[in-house]
């Protein structure tokens, strides 16, 4: 058997290759040679040089800080919803991993939310939200604030019931001799919780965690949708933004090639930084 795999083993890696160089690695690379390039299709183009980066913060020798100002608005974005999904849905796993009645039922309403269309949950949000905001004449985009703490809700609320799932997941796994062993040693809750679930639990949270910092770095439809940048695209995260500069500017499609360039470098080391960080946990563990 071992043989015939090894014999067969390219015929069958082959075609899955073949699709993944031209739906990827192409795409991909010649992404990074337009960066470099002033183009209106992928055809048309002329070689410009690092002259797309440097207009990404300057035009005209003035500072643009449309960019610098959606960089740290994500990051801001990133940080809270990270936290808030993670801890709450950390919370919610172990409350229904407690043999609560209805466990199943609550499981399912808590899901629900990530099955619906990130465009088609905002503008429901949307309407929510205008709806009370109008009682003090204010809207979701009267200030960028507003449409950061929308964003927050829109997401964590479509996200949590996700995350729930690979909490519960992990925190089944964690055997059950060790807590009870704790119990006989003395151990109280939040004793068996620190020194015997969490530990136990770290490749799970390191899961969790890479997919809400990544989600939340590459949030676009939800903005879109939500707060489509305004005001004044105080409010556009990363991905927007670089969506705003190719596609609603003339003549700026190299720039927003550029960005998207910058962008995915950014995600990549912060994701594997954050891997790196909570795998060496994980040994700890």
């Amino acid at each position: 058997m071992e043989k015939s795999i090894k014999k067969y083993f390219p015929i069958f890696v082959l075609p899955t290759l073949i699709a993944f160089t031209i739906g990827f690695i192409v795409p991909f690379v010649y992404g990074i040679f337009l960066s470099f390039c002033k183009f209106t299709t992928v055809t048309d183009w002329s070689w410009v040089g690092l002259k797309n980066y440097t207009r990404i913060f300057y035009v005209n020798g003035v500072l643009d800080t449309t960019f610098l100002h959606s960089l740290w608005y994500t990051a801001l974005f990133t940080l809270v919803s990270m936290a808030i999904i993670n801890v709450v849905a950390f919370a919610i796993a172990m409350a229904l991993t407690k043999g609560i009645r209805g466990t199943n039922l609550f499981r399912t309403v808590f899901f629900m939310p990530n099955l619906i269309g990130g465009i088609v949950l905002s503008y429901i949000w949307l309407m929510i939200f205008n709806a009370v905001l109008q009682n003090f004449s204010k809207t979701i985009v009267s200030t960028q604030w507003y449409a950061f703490w929308g964003l927050i809700i829109v997401v964590c609320w479509q996200q949590i019931g996700y995350m729930m799932v690979i909490y519960i997941a992990g925190l089944q796994n964690v055997p059950g001799e060790l807590i009870e062993a704790a119990k006989i040693d003395g151990a109280g809750g939040w004793q068996q919780l620190r020194y015997v679930i969490l530990p136990m639990l770290m490749p799970t949270i390191s899961t969790c965690t890479f997919l809400t910092l990544t989600n939340g770095f590459k949030l676009f439809d939800q903005n879109l949708a939500l707060t489509s940048g305004n005001p004044g695209k105080l409010s556009q995260l990363l991905a927007l933004n670089i969506y705003d500069t190719m596609y609603g500017t003339t003549g700026w499609q190299g720039v927003g090639q550029a960005k998207a360039v910058i962008f995915f470098i950014l995600v990549a080391v912060i994701a594997l930084l954050q891997n790196k960080l909570m795998t060496s946990k994980e040994v700890q563990a």
